[in-house]
């Protein structure tokens, strides 16, 4: 019994060990592995592409209270940019001359409702959400990033828009699954 213990043991340590140099050399090429339900859950490889409607990206956070809250409430991880924050992964929704209004009932981009935009007013422990408004024309710098999988994804619902020089990467995916 001690010996089959032991050899789970062994190989739950190399999966892991396995696991992890996997996720370093996949970020080495470019490679990011999302697990969240924000977007389909798989691989998306780093293009060189501009950003447009429908892309996904990867941004850092803005250093501001609502991202604050945000990480010490685990919505999203500690990471490699400003203020500790993780990098993002989230899809375009709108962009230069888009005109954007924001509401707890949802976001409409240039007056089409978005699926599964309405605002929480509470998470899922019962702490309450930022209640983000907005009705505005974006400007070249502007983007409006969020899931329009996940009703509760912590996106532009809550944060507001994103700045341009905060978008690190456009990402494509190369092979997802759905959850």
């Amino acid at each position: 019994m001690k010996k089959t213990i032991k050899i789970l043991a062994v190989l739950i340590l190399a999966v892991s060990v396995s696991l992890f140099v996997l996720s370093i050399g996949a970020r080495i090429s470019g490679i990011y592995i999302n697990t969240t339900s924000s977007l389909p859950v798989g691989f998306y490889k780093v293009v060189n592409e501009p950003i447009v409607s429908s892309a996904y990206v990867a941004f850092c956070p803005p250093q501001d209270a609502v991202f604050d809250m945000a990480m010490d409430r685990s919505y999203i991880n500690r990471g490699d940019c400003p203020g500790g924050y993780g990098l993002l992964l989230k899809r375009v929704f709108a962009q230069s001359g888009d005109t954007v209004f924001i509401d707890q009932v949802g976001i409409f981009v240039n007056g089409e409702y978005l699926p599964n935009s309405a605002q929480l007013k509470t998470d899922a422990e019962g702490h309450p959400l930022p209640q983000y408004r907005l009705q505005a024309v974006l400007n070249d710098a502007e983007y409006l990033l969020l899931s329009d999988l996940n009703p509760q994804s912590f996106d532009a619902r809550y944060f507001g828009l994103i700045a341009r020089d905060q978008i690190k990467q456009v990402i494509r995916p190369v092979f997802t699954w759905s959850h």
